[in-house]
């Protein structure tokens, strides 16, 4: 069986890679047990994994030719996470069209050639909803994106809906909350902050945080997303009703609880590293953001968040 994740040079691209190969074995498109023999990993970078049922493929996810190529003829499974990040899309409109809507409908109608419908999982976010929010949002709740990367995932959202309504795909389109802690260095995602403000201080760094202590934001560790992307896409078509949008679980954690957090893990020293430095700009974008979502399907197929924040930090710490 033939995975294709786009994307798949990134970190979560990577994570989840290796932990496919780790499971060895994923739901067909029949929903049994298949042996992953092959899985492509797309993106505009080398994929650094040594695994012989592994191949880097790097070009343009916006290309007809390099998509084509990935996807082959024998694809039964695509995980797309390749996208602009949140803030680099509302900066840069054309290259958030780019990336994020035309590459996922050029990568929708390629599946939709196959010779048998893949299943496909969407990497969408939080960011669909906006304005005047309940909580927790429902799972019906509106569309109402503030920004626009809001938007392209929204609008992707719905070409998943259809395409799976047409029989093109059996697709998942995944509500990812904001993950942390991301180890590397800063992105442009209007989140990033989420990650600097523990990863920066552990290593002996200023981080900045450009929303004010009280801002509440939905959470999720990377080992938990990739797990929830893998039960996503191995749970039956049924289990997720008349559309395929699912809300993944989270944590509902303040700037200020996250700091205090990491000074109960890692000491005041530490915690002090952290400076408060309004941007309008980002927390005009993430106080917008759901700060909790109903997960009433996510948790009837298995899926669950962690325990607290603190054993998030305390799993970054150990290597994770």
């Amino acid at each position: 069986m033939k995975i294709l994740i786009t994307g798949g040079a990134g970190f979560l691209g990577l994570r989840l890679a290796r932990r496919i190969l780790d499971r060895g074995a994923v739901a067909g498109p029949d929903g049994q047990p298949r042996e992953v023999t092959r899985i492509v990993l797309a993106d505009m970078a080398n994929a650094p994994i040594e695994d012989p049922r592994v191949t880097s493929l790097v070009g343009d996810i916006a290309d007809p030719a390099f998509v084509d190529a990935a996807l082959g003829g024998d694809c039964a499974s695509v995980f797309h996470l390749a996208a602009v990040v949140s803030g680099q899309a509302e900066a840069d409109f054309d290259l958030g069209l780019r990336v994020n809507l035309d590459a996922t409908r050029l990568l929708l109608e390629a599946c939709r050639r196959l010779p048998r419908p893949p299943r496909l999982v969407f990497t969408s976010s939080v960011a669909v909803f906006g304005g005047a929010l309940p909580t927790p949002v429902p799972e019906t709740w509106i569309l109402n994106p503030q920004n626009s990367y809001g938007t392209q995932k929204a609008i992707g959202e719905l070409l998943v809906n259809d395409h799976s309504r047409k029989g093109f795909i059996d697709g998942r389109a995944v509500r990812l909350p904001t993950i942390s802690v991301r180890p590397g260095r800063p992105n442009k995602a209007a989140s990033s902050f989420a990650s600097g403000i523990i990863r920066e201080p552990l290593a002996g760094e200023i981080a900045t945080c450009p929303v004010p202590p009280h801002t509440p934001i939905w959470l999720s560790s990377p080992r938990t997303a990739i797990a929830h992307l893998l039960q996503a896409h191995d749970a039956p078509a049924g289990a997720f009703g008349t559309g395929r949008s699912l809300n993944t679980p989270g944590l509902t954690v303040t700037a200020g609880e996250m700091v205090a957090t990491l000074e109960r893990v890692a000491g005041r020293e530490v915690a002090s590293r952290v400076r408060w430095e309004p941007d309008e700009a980002v927390a005009g974008i993430v106080m917008r953001w759901p700060d909790r979502l109903e997960t009433v399907r996510a948790e009837a197929m298995g899926m669950r968040p962690e325990p607290d924040f603190e054993s998030i930090v305390r799993a970054y710490l150990a290597g994770e």
